[in-house]
């Protein structure tokens, strides 16, 4: 059984949606969700889902190695990073080598680094004129979006498109690509591909 941690900072939706991909698979299970906020809204998905869920501050998360210690007695495989916005501390990266990754709403290396994020990334593609954009699914390392890139998805940038018509289409896309590229990655390191 393959163990997958999912850490988000918001609403939760594609954290949502790897947890009912894999409700039915035998090989591989969602066993705890975190978040750096106490009231994020993915923590009360992870209730709806029976999933196991922990918030934590800035200090526990970067000062002592109490995530650290969760994500070891949990058995972690996997930690899945799903609108998760800070930065993942030295303990958590060195247990974890090529073990930690990330979705980004755009085509990496463009759009990417602290503070892009969200509606930034999709008003930069608009601003830049850029005739596309689309998701990006890397390994997490200590800077933000930087880490070497798994697999990517693109969409055209239309004249008519706005920051939420386009946030619209790249949550299509990550719905679609995330849960499957996650499971690929685990199947792939079990030696079932």
């Amino acid at each position: 059984m393959k163990k997958i941690a999912i850490f988000a900072s918001g609403n939760g939706t594609n954290a949502q949606r790897i947890a009912e991909y894999f409700s039915d698979k035998k090989n591989i299970n969602i066993s705890i969700i975190l978040s750096n906020k106490k009231d994020a809204y993915v923590l009360q998905r992870a209730e709806n889902l029976d999933i196991p869920a922990y918030s934590f501050n800035r200090d526990e998360f970067y000062k002592t190695d109490i995530v650290l210690k969760k994500l070891k007695n949990n058995k972690i495989d996997l930690i899945v990073l799903a609108g998760f916005l800070w930065l993942v501390p030295d303990n958590i990266l060195r247990e974890y080598p090529k073990r930690i990754i990330n979705i980004h709403p755009a085509l990496l290396p463009k759009y990417g680094g602290k503070g892009m994020y969200g509606a930034k990334v999709h008003e930069a593609v608009i601003e830049a004129n850029d005739p596309e954009t689309g998701i990006s699914m890397h390994y997490v390392n200590e800077k933000y979006d930087e880490g070497e890139i798994i697999f990517q998805a693109k969409i055209p940038v239309e004249k008519h498109d706005t920051p939420d018509s386009i946030a619209q289409k790249v949550h299509q896309l990550e719905y679609e690509h995330f849960p499957r590229v996650i499971e690929e990655i685990l199947m792939e390191r079990n030696g079932m591909l």
